[in-house]
């Protein structure tokens, strides 16, 4: 209930909402005060086709500009139970006849929505993937090749360009079977096919190592304060001369806090939850280990503290 003015009792009133005829009635006189009023809340009802399903959605899906239609085609339903019948009858013939000229477009970007899903990954991600498949596809020169390594590649571009960069072997555990030198090749097909087609370089984000290290440290689960002087010793590794990759650099970091913080870490945990081999982290820690006394913060450990790390 609420309050309303009524010219019958004239003064305010409270009022009851009739939402079956759309009234507005005065609780004291019985007054109409609006009649056939416009319902604006939503409206919880199951349109599905079968009794069973309790999806209150009331509405269809968002367009999509990628289309040609814009998503928005319409479908015949079969009846429950019907499905020989429907089939052949004339409406079954009409919908099977009209083939959907995005079919494998829409299946493709439902394959990338399942990995970015598995990733936890956001919808302009998806959305990015989406749209640069949409331009390979269209230069038609995607035919015979691994259509897996062709959409997790899409994947692996759309988060370096959108400044969330996954490792290729994070796209590859849900890439349905594509290897890591199958996705690296589609990924440099991709580039150098839009590269030519927009007739300049392809922007595709510089990758630090500090884009990797908080999800490589969630996977360990390591303390925040060791958290922390990661990160601040992975921002000052930027400032010095070390040739490694950012992921390397990463797993090195990770290992070298770890063995100062009173939950070590052992070398093979640090390499299944980064991806980088043991050897590939020892050799870039043997890197970092000269600079250890500038890298690791003081609030986290002492200078007689670096004692403690393992010579590389």
């Amino acid at each position: 209930m609420s309050d309303a003015f009524c010219p019958e009792c004239k003064r305010s009133t409270e009022v009851v909402f009739d939402h079956s005829a759309g009234d507005t009635v005065c609780s004291e006189c019985g007054l109409v005060l609006e009649a056939h009023s416009i319902d604006e809340t939503s409206e919880w009802r199951t349109f599905a086709n079968e009794s069973a399903d309790n999806d209150p959605v009331r509405v269809g899906g968002p367009t999509n500009p990628l289309l040609t239609d814009g998503g928005l085609s319409t479908v015949i339903a079969k009846p429950n139970g019907a499905q020989g019948e429907f089939l052949s009858s004339s409406l079954g013939r009409w919908q099977n006849r009209g083939s959907n000229p995005d079919r494998s477009l829409i299946l493709a970007f439902r394959t990338i929505a399942t990995m970015a899903d598995r990733l936890g990954l956001v919808a302009t991600i998806k959305d990015r993937a989406n749209e640069i498949y949409k331009k390979v596809e269209d230069l038609k020169s995607i035919r015979g090749r691994n259509q897996d390594a062709i959409l997790a590649a899409c994947l692996y571009i759309a988060c370096r360009q959108e400044d969330r960069p996954r490792t290729v072997k994070e796209i590859c555990s849900v890439a349905n079977g594509a290897t890591k030198k199958e996705i690296g090749r589609a990924k440099e097909f991709i580039v150098k096919q839009l590269e030519v087609e927009m007739g300049q370089s392809m922007e595709m984000g510089t990758i630090h190592a500090g884009d990797f290290l908080r999800r490589f440290c969630s996977h360990l689960g390591m303390t925040n304060q060791a958290v922390k002087a990661a990160q601040e010793a992975v921002q000052k590794s930027e400032e010095l001369d070390i040739r490694r990759s950012p992921i390397s650099i990463a797993a090195a970091v990770i290992y070298m806090i770890t063995q100062l913080s009173e939950e070590k870490k052992p070398l093979k945990d640090i390499s299944l939850a980064t991806g980088v081999a043991e050897g590939t982290i020892r050799n870039s820690y043997k890197d970092l280990y000269p600079y250890a006394s500038r890298l690791i913060p003081t609030s986290f450990a002492k200078e007689e503290d670096l004692k403690n790390l393992c010579s590389p």
